[in-house]
């Protein structure tokens, strides 16, 4: 079991990592911009005067800041020290503010988010999915199709737009940006956690309702082909109860897909909701990414790109570490 299951998957996971983090070493070297002179660029634009030995002064620094000094091998070099030591150098935009701690700032605000909305679109979806399936000649299991194919292909930003024009203009019951109120004490106190609650529900809802379209549909699908087995048949032949066959029979072995998906975006929550949050100017990763790429933000970029192939990859290392758990067939091939 360990050489045949767990070895390979810890393999594959190093070597996906390896691969990962190479290309975002990689792929912001091929572009024709130079961030050194992007911002070299921008302050003489600002009227800033420079004479021209200040001028290489400040090019060195900001060559050794962003990890550009030397050839590209030394530059990789520099890159993995940097990395495995927790240094990702500074953000030039918050200079002199470290990326990990922007980055540590923000990751809380993305994970309370999209955990919370992920994780109710997951269950509501496969819930609704799997009864749709047990029960599909009901007014529920068509009504429930109708709106998941109606309301899923809708763009988040629609979507976001549509809930603050309802419930933060013509009926102001939400606040229409933010994580909190200005003036609220952070902690744990009522003030501070009804004003998050506050800030949260519109970004969680508007996820939420389109997400729980995609979930329904797939454990739907999947479920339908379940059905049709001969081990449901022999159930229903034995007068075990619809409610039963759903659980026992139908929902155990069609959620391995629905398990596989949840986790993958598990590993998403680490590179934020960008649309969502820019559109309720809440403060999590996809913000600030947002606010990365507009202030040509270098160091800040490749930081966050790197939690969110860390996130990505170690959720599936998880999901497959504990799918033996869930399915005896893997545990016996």
């Amino acid at each position: 079991m360990l050489k045949k299951y767990l070895l390979p998957r810890l393999v594959q996971y190093v070597t996906v990592m390896l691969i990962g983090i190479t290309m975002v070493f990689i792929i912001p070297r091929l572009l024709p911009s130079d961030p050194v002179e992007h911002q070299l660029s921008r302050m003489t634009a600002q009227g800033q005067y420079l004479d021209p030995a200040a001028v290489e002064d400040l090019r060195a620094s900001l060559e050794e800041l962003y990890g550009l000094k030397g050839g590209i091998l030394q530059q990789y070099i520099t890159y993995w020290k940097r990395l495995l030591t927790g240094n990702l150098g500074p953000s030039f935009a918050q200079f002199p503010t470290p990326v990990t701690q922007l980055i540590r700032t923000s990751l809380p605000w993305t994970i309370g988010l999209l955990l919370t909305s992920l994780l109710l679109s997951w269950l509501i979806g496969t819930t609704l999915g799997v009864v749709a399936v047990t029960y599909p000649n009901s007014v529920f299991a068509k009504v429930a199709a109708v709106l998941a194919m109606g309301i899923r292909p809708i763009p988040y930003y629609i979507m976001a737009l549509v809930l603050l024009i309802l419930f933060a203009f013509v009926f102001p019951i939400f606040p229409m940006a933010g994580g909190y109120s200005m003036g609220a004490r952070m902690g744990f106190n009522a003030r501070f956690i009804f004003s998050l609650l506050r800030h949260a529900f519109l970004p969680v809802t508007s996820m939420v309702v389109l997400e729980v379209g995609g979930w329904f549909l797939q454990m739907r699908n999947v479920a339908s082909n379940v059905v049709e087995e001969e081990y449901v048949s022999y159930a229903e032949a034995m007068g075990l109860s619809r409610l039963k066959i759903m659980l026992h029979y139908i929902t155990r072995n069609a959620i391995a897909p629905q398990i596989t998906g949840l986790a993958l975006n598990l590993g998403f929550v680490f590179g934020g909701a960008l649309i969502t949050e820019i559109a309720f100017s809440y403060p999590g990763m996809g913000y600030l990414l947002y606010s990365a790429i507009l202030a040509g933000d270098y160091n800040l970029i490749m930081g966050i790109n790197i939690f969110s192939i860390v996130g990505v990859s170690t959720a599936m290392l998880v999901i497959d570490l504990i799918y033996p758990l869930l399915d005896p067939r893997v545990r016996y091939q």
